[in-house]
């Protein structure tokens, strides 16, 4: 997963590439300009539905894009996140962690004793179940 600059960086790229995209879409489908005494012949007829189309559809991924980019930047950190305060958070993440990780110590330690006792259990059962076994057997002569 990319941080949040590497992401704020390909939506501005994307951004630009639509812009980039809707200019050579208004750039085909335009109908060229006269110059005096520069006459040029050629097709003049623009597709005004398709530009409709279009035109839309970058309105919709530019305004988009923006909103993503607006996003992106207010997720920064902003100034007043200095160094001091991303230590002190970061201290008091590592006393959080070595609670927790005391704590799962604990269970840990507990769960085996039991495990033990459980063992215990069973090792005793399974004797009592091979004695009543052996006693209740016919003998042989």
């Amino acid at each position: 997963m990319a941080d949040r600059l590497t992401q704020l960086q390909d939506t501005v790229n994307q951004q630009a590439e639509h812009f980039c995209n809707s200019i050579g879409i208004l750039q085909q489908g335009s109908v060229p300009s006269k110059f005096p005494g520069f006459e040029r012949t050629g097709s003049q007829t623009p597709q005004q539905t398709q530009q409709e189309d279009y035109a839309q559809l970058f309105s919709t991924l530019i305004s988009r894009c923006a909103k993503d980019i607006d996003t992106l930047i207010e997720s920064l950190p902003s100034e007043e996140s200095s160094i001091e305060l991303q230590v002190q958070a970061l201290k008091r993440l590592e006393v959080e962690n070595q609670d927790s990780a005391e704590k799962l110590e604990e269970v840990v330690r507990k769960g085996e004793l039991l495990l033990e006792k459980i063992q215990a259990a069973l090792s005793d059962i399974a004797q009592s179940q091979l004695d009543m076994q052996y006693s209740s057997s016919p003998k042989k002569q």
